[in-house]
């Protein structure tokens, strides 16, 4: 464990001094979880493939803001490469909403209240699948926050579909009582 720690923070270091062979190992360490992450967000394999490319360049760029104080750096890459995927499968959306997104801007109803109330919900949420098994909250990031389908998950974590539908469906029932019916908006 001490030294995956030791190897991880000498690649972090080799990225963060622009070293090319730092990048190369990167991509030979993290590819497989970057794939595993896009693929349930991207169906198509060539916007697989860019967005893989699109995280390693964001590391490459960024890696100087990763701060280990906060959290690990795989858990910084995943959240990296699962925003960076949304990103893109929204901006394949994009053209159609696009006008009343701008529609909705400059009428002056994008206020700053319901971004704190949103805020809000979200430290709700978190507070309340603290308190769930982990087996629970596993099962619930997965499908809402890594888009897995429930063959996925059920195929991972050695359960079968339904036993995965049952545990969504109480997830749901639970946070339903706890946080109103508004939890998911």
């Amino acid at each position: 464990m001490v030294q995956n720690r030791k190897k991880t923070d000498d690649l972090i270091e080799r990225l963060r001094q622009r070293e090319e062979t730092g990048m190369e190992e990167f991509l030979l360490k993290y590819s497989p979880l970057l794939r595993y992450i896009i693929g349930p967000i991207l169906s198509d394999s060539r916007e697989q493939e860019e967005c893989v490319s699109d995280v390693a360049m964001r590391v490459w760029d960024k890696i100087h803001q990763f701060d280990e104080m906060k959290g690990s750096f795989t858990t910084w890459l995943t959240v990296l490469t699962r925003n960076m995927a949304l990103n893109r499968a929204r901006d394949g959306r994009k053209s159609v909403t696009e006008s009343k997104n701008l529609e909705h801007v400059m009428s002056g109803k994008n206020e700053p209240e319901k971004m704190i109330l949103h805020q809000e919900r979200m430290e709700q949420l978190k507070s309340v699948l603290s308190r769930m098994y982990v087996t629970d909250q596993q099962i619930f990031y997965r499908k809402y926050y890594y888009l897995q389908s429930t063959a996925q998950i059920a195929a991972e974590m050695g359960l079968t579909e339904r036993a995965v539908e049952g545990r969504l469906y109480r997830i749901k029932q639970k946070l339903r009582k706890e946080l109103g019916g508004e939890w998911y908006e």
